[in-house]
């Protein structure tokens, strides 16, 4: 019996630092991050990809800025930004996801899933945004950026520059994960939780509405990952393995942690809240919730042995 894995692409994977994000460097970079996969595939495990979209999301909303200015078009609401990038970096994905699998004399399906995530209105993510999204600024960029628009942009200091940070609200229940399970279980191969899934909430009973927001891609793979019963979640980021003192001259990597070790570290404030710690948050959460090992890697190093940080119950 085939095993069930969550991939998590981070959003990085598809449109890299200093990339402009032409169609044809995002459709480069699906096709290398897609190639990784099949050394998963070989392993024995049925797949759903998960990704990420700060860079994409961000661009969405800055076009859109620039097109009201010029011709008047009506604002693009958060989530409604978030729907869009789901749909082409899904599209993308599944593209080169095909040419590889063809590549490599295997007959699957690749699905992709528009999803939408529920959330709380009434969480207090709302009154302290923290999520980073869109290209990465100067100081004196963000200066001007926050005191035009009132946005609020906060430094990235292990990776240099200031990006602008929006709401990123706690994920509840992912819709459509029985569909998802299913076909995953099938053998195929799912696309879903793009961006951390589309943010809504119940306006009324029975009565969904999206919500200016954006989920931690991490978090809602995480909860996926436990939702659907699968045997692995990885987490895909741009460096090998977690690092203590990261970027400094006392930097370590880590082979391996227990989730005790991993949440004192978050204590200590080893990990940034913009960047490696909603990761091992995401890890620890599945890790609780199911028992099972949750790995962070770079892209080229899934299915190596010892690729990667692996995060444990013990």
């Amino acid at each position: 019996m085939r095993k069930l894995a969550v991939v998590a692409f981070g959003g990085n994977a598809l449109l890299k630092a200093g990339q402009k994000g032409t169609v044809d460097e995002q459709e480069t970079n699906a096709y290398e991050a897609s190639k990784n996969l099949i050394k998963l595939i070989n392993r024995g495990y049925n797949l759903v990809l998960t990704h990420g979209n700060g860079p994409q999301v961000g661009n969405i909303l800055m076009a859109n800025t620039a097109g009201n200015k010029l011709y008047d078009i009506p604002d693009m609401p958060l989530d409604i930004s978030v729907a869009y990038s789901q749909g082409f970096i899904a599209y993308m994905l599944e593209q080169q996801l095909r040419n590889v699998l063809m590549e490599n004399d295997m007959d699957r399906d690749v699905i992709s899933i528009i999803t939408q995530v529920l959330v709380n209105k009434d969480d207090p993510a709302f009154l302290n945004p923290t999520k980073p999204i869109g290209p990465y600024f100067t100081k004196e960029e963000a200066d001007k950026f926050m005191s035009e628009s009132g946005s609020k942009f906060v430094e990235d200091k292990a990776r240099g520059g200031w990006r602008k940070v929006v709401a990123s609200p706690e994920p509840l229940v992912i819709f459509n994960m029985r569909s998802i399970e299913k076909i995953a279980g099938q053998g195929h191969i799912a696309i879903a939780v793009g961006g951390g899934g589309i943010p809504c909430f119940y306006k009324k009973e029975n009565m969904l509405q999206g919500i200016d927001a954006v989920i931690d891609k991490d978090l809602a793979s995480s909860l996926l990952a436990s939702q659907i019963h699968a045997h692995k979640l990885f987490i895909l980021t741009d460096v090998p393995k977690v690092c203590l003192n990261f970027n400094t001259p006392q930097e370590k990597s880590i082979d391996k942690m227990s989730i005790a070790e991993a949440k004192q570290y978050l204590k200590e404030g080893q990990f940034g809240a913009g960047s490696m710690g909603p990761k091992i948050q995401a890890a620890i959460n599945f890790i609780v919730r199911s028992g099972k090992d949750a790995i962070i890697t770079a892209p080229e190093l899934l299915g190596v042995d010892n690729g990667g940080t692996r995060i444990t119950i013990v």
